[in-house]
């Protein structure tokens, strides 16, 4: 109710005319984030550039104070150690400007005369999570260093290899959201947080929802309102590193790694693109098909194909 009163005085400011800075930007967060964790990520980046300008109004911001926000954050001191950041931070810092100004200057709502970053690029960010996997043998592994830390541990671990989740999904996972389907032959679960606000369903298999159940009679929920795991991101986050640590595999797993494995080992056993998507819940097939890349690599590259061509001649043995 409190939210809505709060919308409802800005839509007259902004009938008025007379909309502040600080009014404008919490009306778009408001309307335009889908979560609580974008809603503080583009809280934090628009105040960080406020600062920067010395809270110069927004409708005067021009393309230069833009240019010279994303110089200060990627060629100067813009890191909390006085350290230039990487082009992946840099772009997460310019996106909810950039879509602050987009809003701000529809039409419908003029708050902005003109969006400042049009004519600013984004850096170019590298794809460096096409090698953030863990093998079929480091998996397991790893599964059996998490079974050893107990029985909680090893379900939030399964779950995210299983099943493919962020981190925040799992964490925000109700009993409710289990369901059968219509003839009862198997469990879904309904991820209700996803990322951008958007809801998706995902097949949980049968061994995985014996141990949710065994897993409800050891911790009984109250009532099925409650969290599967009454944990925070960082608290997973602790428990991967523990298990990452002790199982001595040599990569720095963190529980994405463990969705990129659930996506790598899907296509390889043969899933098509079009169901890793769903179940992964990326908006763009193209997002996907960095997966296949992957995959296809694994199976067979180039210089094999060049191998085969000159085994004979060059007695190359198999």
């Amino acid at each position: 109710m409190a939210k809505d009163s709060l919308l409802t005085n800005e839509w007259v400011q902004i009938k008025n005319g007379n909309l502040t800075d600080e009014q404008a930007i919490s009306l778009f967060l408001h309307i335009r984030t889908n979560s609580a964790y974008t809603f503080r990520n583009y809280q934090r980046a628009i105040a960080q550039f406020r600062a920067f300008i010395s809270y110069k109004p927004l409708r005067e911001v021009t393309w230069k104070d833009i240019e010279s926000y994303q110089y200060s954050l990627s060629k100067g001191p813009g890191g909390k150690r006085g350290q230039p950041l990487a082009p992946a931070t840099v772009a997460s810092l310019l996106a909810p400007l950039r879509s602050l100004y987009k809003w701000g200057c529809d039409p419908n709502l003029k708050l902005f005369p003109q969006d400042p970053t049009s004519s600013t690029r984004s850096p170019k960010v590298p794809v460096t999570s096409k090698h953030h996997f863990l093998t079929q043998r480091e998996t397991v592994l790893f599964l059996n260093q998490l079974k050893a830390q107990g029985a909680r541990d090893y379900l939030i671990g399964l779950t995210l290899v299983l099943l493919g989740l962020r981190v925040s999904e799992l964490t925000h996972m109700r009993w409710k959201d289990f369901y059968t389907d219509p003839a009862e032959s198997s469990i879904w679960l309904s991820v209700e947080r996803g990322k951008g606000g958007k809801q998706r369903d995902v097949k949980v298999p049968q061994n995985l929802w014996q141990l949710y159940k065994e897993y409800a009679e050891t911790f009984p929920a109250k009532n099925v309102e409650d969290r599967v795991f009454p944990l925070s991101v960082r608290q997973v986050e602790r428990i991967i590193q523990i298990s990452r640590e002790n199982s001595k595999i040599g990569k720095k797993v963190t529980p994405h790694w463990l969705r990129h494995t659930n996506a790598t080992l899907a296509l390889l056993g043969g899933a098509s693109l079009q169901q890793v998507q769903e179940n992964l819940g990326h908006a763009s097939i193209t997002t996907t098909q960095r997966y296949l890349h992957t995959v296809e690599q694994l199976q067979k590259a180039a210089p094999d194909f060049v191998e085969n061509c000159l085994k004979e001649a060059l007695s190359l043995k198999q």
